[in-house]
């Protein structure tokens, strides 16, 4: 093995060995694992799409949130 391998400076040869080797160690699992981390993706974007709706709204209706603050300072 190379003294460059090391330090990050692979040929196209060794990048097919290693990935040969990972599928020949984790290709029944690899399927499992990129559906759980699409799922997660797919989780991750409809968080963010929630949080912008909820900011947008709140920016965009300024009457909402006068009478939001106005309700909670009556129910103290």
């Amino acid at each position: 093995m190379s003294p460059l391998f090391a330090f990050g400076l692979t040929g196209h040869w060794e990048i097919l060995i290693i990935a040969g080797v990972v599928l020949l160690l984790f290709g029944n699992r690899l399927p499992g694992v990129m559906r759980s981390m699409g799922r997660g993706i797919v989780e991750f974007k409809k968080g963010v799409q929630g949080i912008e709706d909820k900011s947008e709204g709140a920016s965009s209706d300024p009457k909402t949130v006068t009478e939001d603050t106005v309700q909670a300072g009556e129910s103290k």
